[in-house]
């Protein structure tokens, strides 16, 4: 059994990320509310716990609290901005409103201590405090200070317990890595021996013993979570895994044979592939409005496989793609709730299942990734750009057309193709093409033309919370440009969006 850490989550923004560069550090690490009991908690034999940030105040009425008695435990504690101010107060310390804020870049003095082992004596880290631990909890020491914030960083070091009001938890921060290394290794005494090659052995072993000789059943999206899933369950059971593949016509070029190719050939998987791209057409004819346009994607894709279920008869088992981001932003577990992911909780009805499997429930989706690699998964297939559930409908604004649908299709393709023969394909995190609902005049030879504008967009960014467009180099944008007006009918125009996450979404619609 894996050694734990746990993230006890206080609604913080980057709770998702703490857990990321925990597991970064070899350790398996589970993201809890703090809303669950303490007994509860001790009982998955933790051997480190962090406390996370959050928007709230700690000494409010009626704000998020936790047992004091997890001060006692004997379980090594750090906490994080707001977990930080929480273990101070449970400690017996003060909290108060700072008489100015802190946000923002900072020069922090460090103590020598083994927890800031590697680093200097000084550091610079972003902040972003209203209130501050005024009075020193009995028992602990200042190990960390800024101008403003005299308790910046505080320990109690005979209970192993650390409280950091200035930790920027971010993927660049090799500052924060630092101290999470430290914390994990060298003080709770973890061994960091965590490995995704581990992990898949192991649920593939556990998929094998639950499921046995029964049935099971899969619906396929062709995207990178649903693949990975039933190439996993395929491992342990073989042909026991049936697959139904609904295809909508919504995807990129390729994507739908690329995927059957690789379930068919590689893994001889039993897939039944369903062409209901007309289908979705007719329904989503004369639909502008884009979540309009996502409820009848996603009712359609239901009625579908539903319908083909039915044919294959009874199963045991349905498996889903969920992943661990899925089950903590649809609120599992008494979270709060970000946003409702389908394959958490909206499940049809109607299939004759006794039982979900979700192989990928506790992995991040880089860690899908390398799940995927380690069971065969071809690169190309893994490496797939994000792409959102309800497809190409999304990246065109207004009504969707088949001859939309096209055009929209070719211009993408070349557009990742040249991003990819730039050297640029590592570099950016998301980048596709849209079709705008915008014609205007242009020449193609020596006539005029009134045709559409395609608008490329490209961002950079750590989560996807927020987002910075990509730099890309004129040259690639040149001759996508030229390539897509000239391969790709009915286009006269190619824009490129240079706007940041906020104001704007990742995509435009």
């Amino acid at each position: 059994m894996n050694q734990l850490a746990i993230v006890l989550d206080f609604g913080g923004q980057y709770s998702h990320l703490i857990a990321r560069n925990v597991r970064d550090c070899g350790v398996y690490c589970e993201v809890i509310p703090y809303t669950v009991p303490i007994e509860t908690l001790l009982a998955k034999n933790p051997m480190a716990i962090i406390l996370t940030g959050g928007p709230n105040s700690v000494y409010a009425e009626g704000e998020p609290t936790y047992a004091k008695e997890l001060l006692d435990a004997k379980i090594p504690l750090l906490g994080i901005s707001y977990g930080a101010k929480l273990i101070a107060q449970l400690a017996g310390g003060k909290v108060k409103a700072m008489p100015a804020g802190e946000i923002g870049n900072f020069e922090m003095s460090l103590s020598k201590t083994p927890v800031f082992e590697g680093l200097g004596g000084k550091v610079f880290c972003r902040i972003s405090n209203e209130d501050f631990i005024a009075e020193m909890p009995s028992g602990f020491e200042v190990i960390g200070k800024t101008e403003s914030c005299p308790h910046a960083a505080i320990m109690d070091a005979e209970r192993k317990i650390y409280a950091f009001q200035g930790l920027p938890l971010e993927e660049q921060a090799e500052f924060s890595k630092t101290i999470l290394q430290n914390f994990l290794i060298k003080i709770a005494g973890l061994k960091g021996d965590w490995a995704m090659a581990g992990y898949v052995e192991k649920t593939v072993a556990e998929l094998r013993e639950k499921i046995g000789d029964r049935r099971v059943l899969c619906a396929l999206s062709g995207g990178v979570d649903s693949t990975v899933a039933a190439v996993m369950v395929h491992k342990a059971v073989g042909d026991k895994l049936s697959c139904i593949f609904v295809d909508h016509g919504l995807m990129r070029k390729d994507e739908g044979d690329m995927v059957m190719k690789m379930c068919r050939e590689k893994f001889n998987m039993n897939v039944v592939r369903v062409n209901a791209q007309e289908r979705f057409l007719e329904k989503l004819s004369g639909v502008t409005e884009p979540e309009e346009k996502r409820k009848i994607i996603g009712e359609e894709f239901i009625r579908v496989f539903e319908e083909e279920a039915k044919k294959i008869g009874s199963v045991d088992f349905f498996v889903q793609g969920t992943i661990y981001p899925d089950v903590i932003e649809s609120g599992a577990g008494g979270s709060a709730v970000i946003k409702s992911h389908h394959n958490v909780g909206g499940l049809p009805d109607v299939i004759d299942f006794k039982e979900i499997i979700e192989p990928l429930r506790m992995l991040f989706k880089d860690e899908v990734r390398r799940a995927g690699l380690e069971l065969g998964i071809d690169e190309e297939i893994v490496w797939r750009q994000p792409f959102p559930g309800p497809g190409l409908a999304i990246r065109i604004i207004g009504e969707i057309t088949k001859e939309k649908l096209d055009i929209v299709r070719e211009a993408d393709a070349i557009f990742r193709e040249e991003v990819k023969k730039g050297g640029y394909e590592g570099k950016i995190n998301q980048y596709f093409a849209a079709l705008t609902n915008m014609r205007s005049v242009g020449v193609k030879g020596d006539s005029r033309t009134y045709d559409y504008a395609v608008a490329l967009r490209a961002v950079i960014t750590n989560d996807f919370m927020t987002a910075d467009f990509a730099r890309i180099p004129y040259e690639i944008l040149e001759k996508t440009s030229t390539r897509i007006v000239n391969e790709v009918p009915h286009v006269n125009r190619v824009l490129y969006d240079v706007t940041a996450k906020p104001p704007s979404t990742v995509e435009l619609e």
